[in-house]
This record gives structure tokens, C-alpha cells and sequence, in this order.
């Protein structure tokens, strides 16, 4: 059974030489070792979930022979196991659903670049995910950060190219700051490993010392991981990235890379900082309020799109500031409700982006809403599944995104203070969540279905070329979102206890 406190440290390894070994095979090869990696880290941690469920409590991995506070370690427990399951699984179906246009929008002889660049952002995610030493955590941040650029000019046309450098532009200002941050943390306590610090923290606040410093320190951190995850007003980057990247790289981008530094952040607040000290600081006043301008202001750019693309990247603007909404609730209640909305928005927006491909597919590659009349009746695994996730996002019961608004809703009760603004905010967003997102239900679906019938030969070719794994990825896509809404107390158990060992 002690065999599999070393599956953690396997992950992240096993993905780390999978892009190594990718670089130097054909794009076939590299997709396939890919698929087995994810595939390997999937089951590997679900057994790591499993055996934090036995043993109840965290688990602290030491890598090499150094004990700390010179060594370097991995910690773990029953949230940061569900977590890396989690994203193994969006990862998967992210790169099954899109693979087909892996062909077709990169150049000829750099697919094998491709996979090397998500066996990269795997193995950061789960080390995101995973360390307990902040150090490691930044050197992780920007592979992150170099793997998701990498993937958005991938395609090597204009626009890929002008988003990757903006994406760079923005995240190498989140890193600086959030290394400026640890970097000014390592100076007053003379720690990077996470629990160390956490120690020495507790021990300043005690003496009543460094308390601007301290303040200095949170900040840094929180705005630095603010602008790498995209809320606004730091979120200029985002439209660009996720429109016009490949099916795949929006799917994996948008589900993915923003939560990993979320994770990283709560896990600096719990397990570093404090979140009594964080809350003490006031700093999680000024992410509330962004999260609020973010849920309103990412929905009426949403609503001003005619771009498909650009609706789904604008509606992320708002969903992320949802998520630090419920951080800045400063409650358990309000952080259990802003991972659940992580884990919702996951799931929903690689629904969306894998599903619309198919709709772009059967309407000769448009993506405006006039191009898409219709498309759902062309493609209707394709139209179902981007129904199910527009409704998800709207908050319809039974699916996740109707269970993250209860959750925020009911998070909100506990502080008085906060609870008009969000319940007032809550009800603005869902509402122009509705106009959006079934305005485009509405597109895809108008007209009659005996007009499919009359289809062009370019259709029906599309139709014949949709893969089997497209379909496969919408529909398990579609079943997961199901799961987080009608099999909700269990995911919430698991969240909650998870962060009662995150400290």
C-alpha cells in the first residue's frame, strides 16, 4: 500500500518524459503516447485518490534525501487526488474531441510539437497540483505559461500569433509578480516549502511584525495569479486565445490552465499564508468585488459577439469571476463553492468548444450566428451536447452550473455584509447568461428539420469526416456534467474535506 504514496511523483514524471520522448517521433506516435500518458495518470490517480480515502489525511512525499526545510516535497490528500483525476479526464476527452483538426490547422511535420507542448501542460498541472514547495510551484507556473503559448501559435497564422504574444505580455507580468512575492515571502521567513513558512507566518502574526510586508506579500501573490487566470479587467488576453487557437488548444486552455494557478492560490492562502491571515488582510474585499465586475462585465461582452468563439471566451471572463467571488467570500462555504464552479467550468467549457466544432463543420466553417441556422439538425450529437452545455452555464437543474449558483447563493447568506451584492449579482449574470447562451440554442436549432435533408455535398462530407472520438468526448463530456449536477453532495463532501487538509 506504501507503494502508492510514489504515484504522485510518477505523474508528474511520466508526463515530463513523454514530451521528451514525443519530440523525437512522428505526430502519429506522439499522439498516442500522449493518450497513454493521460490515460496512466488517470488511473494512477484514482488509485492515489483511493488510498487518500483509507488512510484520511495528507500525505507529505520527500523527493530526494534532504528533509526540509532543505528538501523538496510533494504533499497530497483527498482534493489534490479528485483534482488531478478531474483534469486527467477533461485532458483526455480535450484531445479526443479535437484531434481530427490536429491534421488540418498545423503545419505538416510539427504534430509531434503539439503533443509535447499538452505533455507539458500535464505535467505542470498535476506539479501545480501536487508541490509543496513554492519554488517549485513558479518554475511549474511558467512551463505552464510557455506550453499554453506554445499552443496558440501553433497554427503559425496571423492571428495565433498576435494572441500568443499578448497571452506572453500578460503572463509574464502575472509570473514577475507572483515572484516577487515569494521571492519577498522566502526573505521574511526564510522558507519555500509550504508548511515551513506557514510556521514562520504564524510566528510573525504572533510577535506583531513584518505586518506591511505581509500585506505586501499577499498581494503580489493574489494579483499575479489574478492576471494569469484571466479576471478582468486582466482579461484582454483571453478572446484572442481561445478563438482562434485549435479545437484542442481552446478546449485544454480554457477547462484547464487558468484553474491550475486557482489551485496554486488557494493553496498558498490555506497552506502558506493562512486564510484567517488572508482574510484578516482584507485582500479578498478587493477579489470579491473584481469577481462581481467580472460576472457582469465578461457577460455583456459576451452578448455583443456575433463570433461563437469569442461568445464562449468572453462568457470564461465571467465564470472565472465567479470563482474568485466565492474566494472572496472568505468563507468555507463560499471556497467550497468556488471549486465546485472550477470543477463545473472544466467540464462545461470543453463541452463547448468540442461541440461547436462540430457545428463549424457542417455549416462551412462559419462560426457566426448566422452560419450556425440550423447546425444542430446537421449535427446533432454536436447540437445537443453544445445545448446541454449552454444550459449547464445558464444554471438549469440537474446539471453542475445549476448547483454552482446554489452553492455561491446559499455561501452568500453567510455574510451579511456580501450577501445582497451577491444574490443581486448572481441573478444579473444568469440572466444575461440566458440571453447569450440560448439566443445561440435558439440559432443552432432554427428552421425545420426536414431541412437537413437538403444538405450540400461539403456537409455531408463533414458529417462522414466527424470522428468517432468527437462524438465519444461531447457525449462523456455531456455525462460528466450530469455527474457534478445530480451526484453534487458527494463532489461537495469530497471538496470540503479535501480543504480541511489543504492546512
Amino acid at each position: 500500500m506504501d507503494f502508492l504514496r510514489n504515484l504522485p511523483f510518477f505523474s508528474i514524471m511520466l508526463a515530463m518524459f513523454t514530451g521528451i520522448i514525443s519530440s523525437a517521433v512522428n505526430g502519429r506516435t506522439a499522439r498516442r503516447l500522449t493518450l497513454t500518458m493521460v490515460t496512466a495518470v488517470l488511473v494512477m490517480s484514482a488509485l492515489t485518490l483511493s488510498y487518500t480515502e483509507q488512510i484520511g489525511e495528507s500525505v507529505t512525499y520527500l523527493m530526494g534525501h534532504f528533509p526540509a526545510p532543505w528538501g523538496n516535497e510533494i504533499r497530497f490528500g483527498t482534493l489534490e487526488a479528485f483534482l488531478a483525476l478531474y483534469f486527467s479526464i477533461i485532458m483526455l476527452l480535450s484531445v479526443l474531441g479535437g484531434w481530427s483538426h490536429v491534421i488540418t490547422d498545423i503545419e505538416a511535420g510539427k504534430e509531434n510539437l503539439f503533443y509535447v507542448l499538452i505533455d507539458m501542460m500535464m505535467s505542470s498541472l498535476l506539479a501545480m497540483i501536487y508541490t509543496n514547495d513554492l519554488f517549485t510551484g513558479y518554475v511549474f507556473v511558467e512551463i505552464n505559461t510557455i506550453a499554453a503559448c506554445g499552443m496558440i501559435m501553433i497554427r503559425q497564422n496571423g492571428h495565433g500569433i498576435v494572441a500568443a504574444i499578448r497571452y506572453m505580455v500578460m503572463s509574464l507580468i502575472g509570473s514577475g509578480l507572483f515572484l516577487i512575492g515569494i521571492s519577498l515571502l522566502y526573505d521574511v521567513t526564510g522558507h519555500l516549502l509550504m508548511v515551513p513558512a506557514h510556521n514562520a507566518i504564524e510566528q510573525i502574526v504572533t510577535d506583531g511584525i513584518y505586518y506591511t510586508p505581509l500585506l505586501v506579500i499577499i498581494v503580489l501573490i493574489s494579483v499575479g495569479m489574478a492576471i494569469k487566470s484571466g479576471l478582468y479587467p486582466f482579461h484582454s488576453w483571453i478572446p484572442e486565445t481561445y478563438g482562434y487557437a485549435t479545437p484542442t488548444a481552446s478546449a485544454i486552455l480554457s477547462s484547464l490552465v487558468s484553474k491550475g494557478y486557482i489551485i496554486l492560490l488557494i493553496k498558498i492562502f490555506y497552506r502558506v499564508i493562512g486564510f484567517n491571515i488572508v482574510i484578516s488582510s482584507h485582500v479578498l474585499n478587493a477579489l470579491f468585488a473584481f469577481g462581481v465586475i467580472a460576472m457582469i462585465m465578461g457577460s455583456l461582452h459576451a452578448i455583443m459577439q456575433t463570433d461563437c468563439r469569442k461568445m464562449i471566451a468572453f462568457s470564461s471572463v465571467a465564470q472565472i469571476g465567479y470563482i474568485y467571488m466565492g474566494i472572496g467570500l472568505g468563507t468555507k462555504a463560499g471556497m467550497v463553492a468556488a471549486v465546485f464552479h472550477l470543477l463545473t467550468h472544466a467540464a462545461t467549457k470543453s463541452l463547448l468548444f468540442i461541440s461547436a466544432v462540430g457545428l463549424y463543420e457542417v455549416s462551412d466553417g462559419r462560426t457566426d450566428y448566422l452560419g450556425l441556422r440550423n447546425a444542430a439538425y446537421r449535427n446533432r450529437v454536436a447540437g445537443i451536447a453544445f445545448s446541454v452545455g449552454a444550459l449547464s452555464m445558464v444554471g438549469f437543474p440537474m446539471l453542475s452550473g445549476f448547483i454552482s449558483k446554489y452553492l455561491f447563493a446559499t455561501a452568500a447568506l453567510e455574510k451579511p455584509h456580501k450577501m445582497l451584492i451577491t444574490l443581486v449579482a448572481l441573478i444579473i449574470s444568469t440572466v444575461l447568461n440566458a440571453i447569450y447562451f440560448l439566443r445561440q440554442v435558439v440559432t443552432i436549432y432554427s428552421g425545420r428539420p426536414g431541412e437537413a435533408a437538403s444538405t450540400s455535398h461539403f456537409i455531408k462530407e463533414a458529417i462522414a469526416e466527424s470522428t468517432f472520438s468527437n462524438r465519444f468526448a461531447s457525449i462523456a463530456l455531456i455525462l460528466l456534467n450530469l455527474f457534478l449536477g445530480l451526484f453534487s453532495e458527494a463532489v461537495i463532501d469530497l471538496i470540503s474535506r479535501g480543504l480541511n487538509l489543504f492546512a
